[in-house]
Order: C-alpha cells, then structure tokens, then sequence
C-alpha cells in the first residue's frame, strides 16, 4: 500500500489526513474512496481542472503527464511545476505528499 497524506484544506479536508491507496489507482479515486470529495465534475474523464492537486512530495515518482492533461492543467486555478489533475496521477509505489488548492475554475461546482 501507498501512503497519500493530504494536507488541510479549508473546505475539503480541514485536519488534512493520511490514507492507504493501491498502487495503479489514480489519487482522485483513492481519496474519493477514502470519504476526501474531491471535486471531479468531469467524472474522471480529463475534461476538466477540478481535480487539480499539487503534489508537495512525490512528484517525480508518477508518470509524465500526457498532452491533453497538460492542455488542461495549463486552465487550471495555481498552477505550478508540480501539478496534477488527481484523475490521471495514476499512484505507484512511493509514498505522497498532496495539498488540494484553495479554489477551482469550475464555476458550476455545486458546492459553491
């Protein structure tokens, strides 16, 4: 099992937490199976930014980010060197470091 210690968000996960994810498992669905929402407003299916998390430790130990995920990570809210849409950052076997960025593009978030 992996590690993925998530760091507080104000909204999302305000004590922050540390939760197991299977290696081949993308960082969405392993918090999203580990009761953290995540928004995901494309369903997974990188279409969107909401998803976007910046990776604080482990960055180097997921695979190159494909073409269109870089097209969408170019729209996203904060962007920096060490982002990801958590829906294509598929886990491997070294331990994570996520923080969730304070805010999204998605201004149909039915949370806001």
């Amino acid at each position: 099992m992996t590690e993925i210690v998530v760091l507080p968000h104000h909204e999302i996960c305000p004590d922050g937490a540390i939760v197991e994810a299977e290696p081949g498992e993308s960082i969405c669905e392993a918090l999203l199976r580990n009761d953290i929402e995540l928004e995901h407003a494309c369903e997974m299916s990188c279409a969107c930014t909401t998803c976007h998390v910046i990776l604080r430790e482990g960055f180097a130990s997921l695979e190159e980010a494909d073409e269109l995920e870089e097209d969408y990570l170019d729209k996203a809210w904060g962007l920096e060197p060490e982002s990801r849409l958590s829906c294509q950052a598929v886990i491997g076997v070294a331990n994570l470091v996520v923080e969730i960025p304070r805010y999204t593009i998605n201004h149909a978030s039915e949370r806001h």
